[in-house]
């Protein structure tokens, strides 16, 4: 670990010494490049030297045991009960540092949201989850941009397709891909019983046409009126589009922007992430069959966390946390829950390395 490490700085350094050089300076796109690069390796130099300078000072420590004098021994027992744990946690961090990327994990992403069993109450519950997502990137000081949504009859959304922009958005909010499940009261409900719902969550890295080369003959496109609120421009002007992958049966729609053109953009980026999103999950499912699944078929039975709102409960089952307050969570606070799955992931990451 010591010399790949040291391999890891060197490549910094070299990359520092580059920004230097007049003739990268002159080139605005290998200037990017390069920070890119060094950026992605800051943290872990941070980490080596001060791993090294920490272990530099234990050294010293264990030194004074062999002093004469019983004030300099003590002095270096204290410090080497105080140091060695210091160091003993800089070398886990580093360990979980050198742990392979994703390389996905930067990007924006494109979240999909839909209501599953339950009727009204998923719809409304779909809902809930938007919101819950949308104030957490208010949190993070990303940008949300609606890209499709088709109303439930009683409030709440049957879909809705969005995306999230900021640095490290994929990597927070990769692991909410699943069923999220509820438990409550529904208003319309007389007799006080609670009512079990459902809704699914697609968390898709953004991509371009660089990562996805979509062959444009195996693509349906239908143009057609767009539903739901948008005035008389809904009745006069076909602007909503239906894009269908004809060989993954993949089928994004469209529909909320008044043009056309617009429309057909974001539908090309969903496609383009969702088939994207495919491909990886093929990849990953060959390399390991422990990759988390994405979505299910939404059915009750199937499911990656239950809020329960009788008993201000939410547990993640996949690691068997349980947490409350749930008006916080619902607005956004839910870092708890994201660092624990991730933390599990890095558990597991590290058992397979060693």
């Amino acid at each position: 670990m010591l010399e790949r490490l040291a391999e890891i700085e060197a490549r910094y350094q070299e990359l520092t010494d580059l920004l230097s050089d007049p003739g990268v300076l002159a080139n605005h796109r290998k200037i990017e490049e390069i920070g890119r690069e060094r950026a992605s390796l800051q943290v872990v130099v941070n980490l080596f030297r001060a791993y090294r300078e920490k272990d530099d000072a234990l050294t010293d420590a264990r030194a004074l045991l062999e002093d004469d004098d019983d004030e300099m021994r003590q002095l270096g027992h204290d410090e080497e009960q105080r140091l060695a744990p210091e160091l003993e946690d800089l070398e886990q961090q580093l360990k979980v540092a050198l742990l392979p990327k994703d390389p996905a994990d930067e990007r924006n992403v494109i979240v999909e949201i839909r209501s599953g069993a339950g009727g009204d109450e998923a719809g409304l519950f779909a809902s809930d989850l938007f919101r819950m997502y949308q104030r957490y990137a208010e949190r993070q000081s990303w940008q949300v941009e609606v890209l499709n949504t088709s109303a439930a009859h009683s409030g709440g959304y049957k879909e809705i397709t969005f995306e999230l922009n900021g640095q490290g958005a994929f990597s927070r909010l990769k692991y909410e891909s699943g069923v999220h499940r509820v438990q409550r009261v529904p208003e319309t409900e007389s007799q006080g019983r609670v009512h079990t719902s459902t809704a699914t969550v697609a968390v898709l890295p953004e991509v371009d046409d660089i990562d996805v080369e979509i062959d444009w003959n195996e693509v349906r496109i239908d143009i057609f009126h767009a539903g739901g609120a948008g005035g008389q421009n809904v009745n006069k002007v076909a602007t909503a589009v239906r894009m269908t992958h004809v060989p993954s049966n993949i089928v994004v729609i469209c529909q909320d922007e008044r043009s056309q053109a617009k429309n057909r953009a974001r539908a090309t980026s969903v496609l383009r992430a969702r088939i994207y999103d495919m491909e990886r999950a093929k990849r990953d499912a060959e390399e390991s069959a422990t990759r988390r699944s994405q979505v299910g078929s939404g059915d009750r039975a199937e499911k990656i966390r239950t809020y329960n709102f009788p008993q201000d409960r939410i547990t993640d089952h996949r690691v068997g946390l349980t947490v409350h307050n749930m008006p916080r969570v619902l607005d956004g606070e839910i870092d708890q829950l994201i660092d624990a799955v991730s933390a599990d992931e890095e558990a597991r990451l590290l058992a397979d390395a060693s």
